[in-house]
């Protein structure tokens, strides 16, 4: 707990300006967190015996963010070009003898998607206008609820959520991660409208919608994650980061809080 508490505050001294000014720094940052996943990723599919291409993902993927950060009308058709790519190299690969090359090849584009595609939802919410207030309202939610569920889960947690993908989570857990998310909806927004500027955008009551909701799904990211791992046999996608694992590890929620927060925001508030 004490080497996660450090290199959380750590990781708040880098990421908190990153977030304020944007721009290339704050690419740089999300950036790294989801090409170092997607460097995880394809490592704990190849441990089960598959074999996603390494430089398709990892590649499609940092052209895929940075488009979608600074060239937005660019992105689709990279994106679409790293699907096309990925299923050349696959035909290629199967015509040389792997015959479970069309497994590989939907590994590959799964990641392109998942952490390239819904990974770049971080950019889109960042450059909304006003966009660093509303990151952190939205992440804020998401790391409360993980910071909830972790610490409620880990003392009194004592009914298995999902024993199969992640024993130590448990409904106890859960709902603390659903409860820590409303409160920390509603805190923030009070915060950020009294104190930020965000003053007139977005009511407590709607806070607190958004609080519940990335209370209560985010930690299916993190469930997908523990899926993976579990098949290919690891606890940590690695060991990079002290007390929190790997960059896939950090973001598995993350990407569920970005993408969800996008579209409340532009669809009830903006």
């Amino acid at each position: 707990m004490r080497k996660r508490l450090i290199t959380t505050l750590v990781l708040a001294v880098i990421g908190l300006p990153a977030i304020l000014f944007g721009g290339i720094f704050y690419y740089v940052l999300m950036g790294a967190f989801l090409i170092g996943a997607a460097w995880e990723y394809v490592y704990l599919y190849r441990a089960a015996k598959f074999e996603p291409q390494m430089y398709i993902v990892v590649g499609g993927i940092t052209f895929i963010t940075f488009t979608r950060m600074f060239f937005p009308q660019f992105a689709l058709p990279i994106f679409s070009v790293s699907i096309l790519l990925a299923l050349a190299h696959h035909l290629f690969i199967y015509e040389r003898g792997r015959d479970q090359a069309a497994l590989d090849f939907s590994i590959t584009v799964t990641g392109l998607v998942y952490i390239g595609w819904v990974g770049s939802y971080f950019f889109d919410l960042r450059n909304l206008p006003n966009g660093g207030w509303w990151f952190f309202l939205v992440m804020f939610c998401v790391w409360l609820g993980d910071s909830g569920a972790y610490s409620i889960g880990r003392a009194y947690g004592r009914h298995k959520m999902a024993p199969r993908l992640s024993p130590n989570k448990s409904w106890e857990g859960y709902f603390a991660s659903v409860f820590s998310g409303v409160l920390g909806g509603m805190f923030f927004v009070y915060a950020f409208t009294t104190y930020g500027n965000l003053a007139g955008q977005i009511t407590i009551w709607q806070g607190a919608i958004l609080g519940l909701i990335l209370g209560a799904l985010p930690p299916f990211g993190d469930l997908g994650e523990s899926m993976i791992k579990r098949q290919s046999g690891f606890k940590d996608s690695s060991d990079i980061i002290p007390g929190h694992g790997g960059f896939f590890d950090r973001i598995d929620s993350w990407l569920w809080g970005a993408v969800i927060g996008y579209y409340f925001l532009i669809w009830f508030i903006l």
